[in-house]
């Protein structure tokens, strides 16, 4: 019996080549082109059409009972997914799907890098004006509370300058920052991982990582109101923890997935908490729109799930008011920030309801007089209304900014700037990168709801990665910014300084910490299934190379290591 052997016959390879007729990537323009008779420039050099040849080597490989491998080279759109045209960033540029509207404003008639919302943000803003009311709480609200707003707004003061960072800090990226209520150089910052970072930023060098409190992400944490040592943080693993800063030991004070992973159809994660201390209370919200109360005083949940959002759906912000204590704030993935009496906390039970075009990623009281409402939407709009007290039907502004980017990153958030008494100043990252000196920065914004006008845009040459996590010290004028795994503090520039201290920043990079690419965890979100914040060249820490201020920064991280 003669051996059998294997045959060595391939399939044939079909190669498309993208042709200067294919200029549109319709349907019905693509049926029209293959109709049409090719050109002489279509031809190859034997005088056989592309065409010609494709269908020879179908019938070859018909013949032989194998079916033709096809390799397409034709420019293939990331938006529409036709053919024809691309869409996306090329360096600093975005360029707009043809099938798409604007990708910043959502409308149509021009593109994103020429859009007016890009060249000035407060176009088409209305600026806020006094209007006189009859209504008897807007009343109260000008005799109690607005003798401690100044009527002359005082200058900002914008920290624009990196002072000191910790480059790759966390081993996956950062998704919440905050600062210590007594101590003005402690920063807290929460990772996907689960990891809980403390960070002296004033020695810079000292800095504690646990990474033994939550096995995935940390949404939310607040400090406890009775004790500063003491931390509270919300998790996608379902738990509420109570951590001591200085020992790092954690205690769980409710676990709503104590059966274990039984499937993504009942895995709840907790996104939205705040700490109401008149009520001795915490409230935090879970991704399928319920709302659970602990008790700080016991640490043990009280009362019954309230669903406050739509079934299914993620309530991921939640906001107490700072003067009323009963007004609760809620944001979530059902296009709507609603106010809730918690008197009264019942399904269908909220005072109003805010609606938004798409998902709400936060939604906060204003910082002072608790009467104005801040909202950010994945429709790259902030929302700004004047009064709760007024007319909440329609918000008093839209401001346009880009921000529409959370598949990979961090959602956005619009913050208040605590220090400022006319309510007015707000800081967010932006999505949308600028050409600064043949660099492709995301700077980070600071806006003046009140008008819409773009009062600062901050960054470094030196930080290419997108900043979505930002926020600004309750008592110093300083900020805190999350890009990727690093830790920057930017403070405002002085103009009386030497040059040479201008440049003196104490910048450490932790070598220590490597990322490995792991699978996918069971109680990780669909949405973070990678910390990548955004696929540029100058990823993973590369950027910090090759440019004439990282010498300095070197130098004085080595001085430090000795």
């Amino acid at each position: 019996m003669p051996p059998t052997t294997r045959s060595l016959s391939f399939p044939r390879v079909i190669v498309e080549k993208d042709t200067d007729s294919e200029h549109s990537s319709s349907e019905e323009e693509e049926e029209e082109d293959d109709e049409e008779p090719l050109d002489d420039e279509d031809e190859d050099e034997n005088g056989k059409s592309f065409e010609n040849e494709g269908q020879r080597i179908e019938e070859e490989s018909s013949k032989k009972g194998k079916a033709p491998i096809t390799l397409s080279l034709k420019k293939v759109c990331k938006v529409c997914k036709r053919t024809g045209h691309e869409a996306g960033f090329k360096g600093a540029t975005y360029i707009d799907c043809p099938m798409k509207p604007c990708f910043l404003c959502k409308m149509p008639g021009h593109t994103t890098m020429t859009c007016p919302h890009r060249v000035a943000t407060e176009f088409g803003v209305i600026p806020a004006s006094h209007k006189n009311t009859r209504n008897a709480l807007l009343y109260v609200f000008e005799r109690q509370f607005k003798p401690h707003i100044p009527p002359i707004k005082p200058a900002y003061v914008i920290p624009d300058q990196v002072n000191c960072a910790v480059i790759r800090y966390h081993s996956r990226r950062v998704t919440c920052l905050e600062f210590h209520p007594t101590n003005n150089r402690l920063l807290l910052s929460g990772d996907k991982k689960g990891q809980v970072g403390v960070w002296d930023y004033d020695k810079v060098h000292e800095k504690v990582v646990y990474g033994n409190i939550h096995s995935c992400i940390v949404n939310n944490m607040r400090f406890s109101p009775t004790n500063d040592g003491m931390i509270y943080a919300a998790s996608s693993d379902g738990t509420i923890s109570c951590t001591d800063m200085e020992t790092g030991f954690s205690s769980p004070l409710m676990n709503l997935n104590p059966d274990g992973w039984q499937g993504p159809n009942s895995w709840r994660m907790l996104y939205g908490m705040d700490i109401n201390p008149e009520k001795h209370t915490v409230f935090v919200a879970d991704n399928f729109g319920f709302l659970y109360l602990v008790d700080t005083r016991s640490n043990n949940r009280s009362g019954q799930a309230v669903l406050i959002h739509k079934k299914g759906s993620k309530v991921v912000g939640l906001h107490c008011n700072p003067l009323q204590p009963d007004l609760l704030l809620s944001c979530g993935n059902d296009h709507f920030a609603r106010i809730w009496d918690i008197r009264r906390l019942v399904v269908g039970s909220s005072l109003y309801d805010l609606a938004h075009r798409r998902v709400v990623n936060s939604a906060y009281f204003s910082p002072i007089s608790g009467c104005k409402i801040l909202t950010t939407s994945q429709d790259n709009r902030i929302r700004v209304w004047d009064s709760i007290f007024g007319n909440l039907d329609s918000p008093s502004r839209e401001i346009v900014h880009s921000h529409d980017f959370n598949r990979h990153l961090t959602p956005f958030r619009a913050e208040w700037d605590p220090k400022d008494p006319s309510e007015s100043l707000a800081v967010v990252g932006r999505y949308i990168s600028e050409n600064y000196n043949g660099i492709a920065l995301h700077p980070i914004d600071f806006i003046d709801v009140s008008s819409g006008q773009l009062v600062a845009e901050v960054m470094d040459p030196n930080i290419t990665t997108i900043s979505p996590v930002n926020k600004l010290h309750p008592r110093d004028d300083v900020l805190a910014s999350g890009s990727s795994r690093s830790l920057f503090i930017w403070r405002p520039k002085d103009d009386h300084e030497l040059v040479e201290q201008k440049d003196e920043r104490k910048i450490v990079i932790c070598t220590g910490t490597e990322k490995k690419r792991k699978h996918k965890s069971k109680n990780d979100e669909s949405e973070d299934d990678s910390d990548v914040d955004k696929p540029t060249p100058t990823a993973k820490g590369k950027n910090l190379k090759s440019r004439k201020p990282i010498t300095e920064i070197r130098k004085t991280s080595q001085k430090m290591k000795r």
